[in-house]
């Protein structure tokens, strides 16, 4: 009999390995973690990059209050020309029966009869004389190693970078120059740090920087790399080179798996609404691709000189700190006390009021203790008192938005709309941080689709995904009565553009592209601003909309003008037979009346020209004062862009407002 034991395995077990602690460096996690910024798949990959390079350059340039002129251009690279590139020798496939992209005898077979079929219905509806659809392009199979390279290059006329902080500022994750609190685009510290990850993930190949600050001799060039498990660069190359031109700015060269055809709309589509947001910049876009026909230029030109000011850093408002951020404060603070702590450190408090804060939190605490000195419990103290005290809420002097002349130029630039209307609001508070919401309401305009086209932008940048849940859209659509602005939010064509700033933009997700609709302040900021906007338009639909009848009317008027002068003039004959068989006797306007008719003096045609006559004078009269109503000339409107000055004259004051921008030279 055989056993019913079973054999025992030939290969041993593995002792559990202890447990070791191990440690991430930065940029290894978010290399596991690429969605969290962005990276998402290759076409994501490829917006992101030139989202973050491209918005990278403007803060360089607006921090100099240099007018920005920003060159973005995608270079298609072939297989082969990229497998040059790394040094790699193209060979052909030995055996193709290995590859995911390989199609069998059957599938072919398949594809063939399915091709066939297409045909057949195709000449039979042409027989027919019905419309031909044209056939669909055939789906190619395509495997994972049928990927797209791109080289990804961003120039600008902004700061520059110092030659000995480059390798750092690229090749070391969560580190930058934008953690302080202010409004910025940015605040993760990645950027084109991320896209270095991504190309080194995807195609080995490191980054290329040159860049110059003003008044150099010289242009810094680097080329690295990072070392993703230590979160240090690697650096290939460094060094100074002559600048010929005193060109300043930077200039970035990033190679990267990506996908042009998917995300081509997107990119486009997020380079015009950069475009809205900031008239005052130029930006030259350019795809380039071996096949002609496939190449793209667009150049998006500058239509102002006017920049918004420069955000200012702030301080921490009591109201919103938490206990980490008061303990780092007291870590860095030079101040020696407590009362010189608080009056310095945080916004809105002034030193009486410090004083009676102090006095509030208990006979341990004294003005003139050292601020170093507070044990955790004291600064627990602190915290609490914080989130209970009453303090003024913080002004938005440190904001910078776009502003309405902006906002209303860029939108009148790319769209063309037929009205528009535009609405900044006083800047209001969440959770200790001030914001400002702008917003703009169009109608009609330049491939502009049939219903809401709701455009938003958070701290000046657009944003292009997650749309739904996102407070812009979700007040556009169901918090705003459009037909009370005599708007059909379904038959036209409305833009909706909504611009909040502030110190802290509450994204939902670090992929940083939606706001969410919990927060009170926001939503009610946002209805309201929207409602602001249509509320002008309202006055101007409604005043075209009483033109639109008054043109109507005349054209009806003079339309049966002929037959009205008939039937005046068969009443009148009517009149001189009944005065003729001597039933009735006439005198007074009617008799003299009657006397022109016999005479010739009034005839069909007379009265005719007298109803068109009488038709013109009053649609004259109302069209006069419609215009002396609504304050528009008869002559046509055209816009004036102020243009940008030279250098040596500089010595001017802007005086604002939602039309027009006054310059005043001194």
């Amino acid at each position: 009999m055989e056993s019913s034991k079973k054999p025992k395995s030939k290969t041993p077990a593995k002792k559990p390995k202890d447990s070791v602690l191990e440690q991430k460096s930065p940029a290894e996690f978010f290399a596991e973690n690429k969605n969290i910024a962005g990276f998402d798949n290759p076409g994501k990959c490829l917006y992101t990059t030139v989202r973050e390079l491209v918005e990278n350059s403007l803060d360089s340039t607006e921090s100099i209050s240099e007018l920005p002129l920003i060159e973005i251009t995608i270079e298609d690279i072939e297989k082969s020309k990229f497998n040059s590139m790394i040094g790699l020798v193209d060979r052909d496939r030995v055996d193709e029966e290995l590859y995911d992209d390989h199609e069998t005898a059957k599938a072919r077979e398949k594809r063939l009869a399915k091709e066939a079929q297409a045909q057949e219905l195709q000449a039979k509806n042409a027989s027919l004389g019905k419309k031909i659809k044209e056939p669909a392009a055939p789906k190619t199979m395509k495997g994972r190693g049928g990927a797209a390279f791109y080289r990804v290059t961003c120039k600008d006329n902004g700061r520059g970078m110092p030659h000995d902080d480059i390798p750092n500022m690229f090749g070391r994750v969560l580190s930058g120059t934008k953690y302080g609190l202010k409004q910025t685009r940015g605040k993760f510290g990645l950027g084109a740090k991320m896209a270095l990850i991504w190309s080194k993930m995807s195609t080995g190949l490191p980054i290329d920087i040159s860049s110059s600050m003003k008044g150099q001799s010289y242009n810094s060039f680097c080329r690295l790399d990072i070392d993703i498990h230590r979160n240090i660069p690697h650096v290939h190359i460094h060094e100074k080179r002559d600048s010929k031109d005193r060109w300043h700015g930077a200039e970035i060269q990033v190679v990267i798996e990506g996908n042009w055809t998917t995300y081509r709309s997107k990119i486009l589509h997020y380079m015009r609404q950069m475009a809205v947001i900031t008239p005052y910049a130029e930006f030259i876009f350019k795809y380039v691709s071996d096949v002609s026909d496939k190449n793209v230029t667009i150049r998006f030109a500058r239509r102002t000189d006017v920049m918004p000011p420069v955000p200012l850093e702030t301080k921490h408002h009591p109201s919103s700190v938490d206990l980490l951020l008061i303990k780092r404060l007291i870590e860095e603070t030079s101040k020696q006390n407590l009362l010189q702590f608080l009056q310095h450190e945080f916004v809105n408090i002034g030193k009486s009021y410090a004083e009676r804060l102090i006095g509030e939190l208990g006979p341990e605490f004294s003005p003139k203790m050292p601020v170093k000195s507070l044990t955790s419990q004291q600064i627990v103290r602190i915290h609490q008192l914080f989130r209970q005290a009453k303090f003024n809420d913080p002004s938005g002097d440190c904001l910078s938005p776009a502003g309405e002349y902006n906002l209303r130029l860029g939108i009148i630039k790319e769209l063309h709309p037929e009205l528009v209307a535009t609405y900044s609001g006083s800047a209001q508070v969440f959770e200790g941080h001030p914001f400002i919401v702008e917003a703009g309401v169009s109608v009609g305009g330049k491939d502009v689709k049939q219903g809401l086209n709701i455009f938003r932008f958070a701290n000046r940048i657009p944003l292009l995904f997650e749309q739904g849940a996102d407070v812009v859209t979700r007040t556009a659509l169901k918090r705003i009565n459009w037909s009370s602005y005599k708007i059909n939010q379904t038959q036209d064509k409305v833009g909706v553009f909504v611009s909040i700033v502030s110190t802290k933009i509450p994204f939902k997700g670090t992929g940083k592209e939606y706001i969410g609709d919990d927060i009170t302040e926001i939503a009610s900021a946002v209805k309201s601003a929207i409602q602001h906007c249509c509320i002008q338009l309202k006055t101007k639909i409604v005043k075209n909309i009483q033109a639109r009848e008054q043109k109507e009317r005349k054209r009806n008027l003079s339309k049966y003008a002929e037959n009205v002068a008939g039937a005046v003039c068969g009443v009148l004959k009517q009149m001189q037979q009944i005065q003729a068989s001597k039933k009735r006797r006439y005198d007074g306007k009617e008799a003299e009346i009657l006397k022109k008719l016999s005479s010739g003096m009034i005839t069909k045609e007379t009265v005719k020209e007298k109803l068109v006559q009488h038709v013109e004078q009053v649609d004259s009269e109302m069209a006069m004062e419609f215009a002396a109503n609504s304050g528009v000339s008869e002559e046509p409107r055209e816009c004036i862009y102020l243009q940008s000055l030279e250098a040596a004259e500089d010595n001017f004051i802007d005086l604002h407002s939602p039309l027009f921008v006054f310059r005043l030279f001194c």
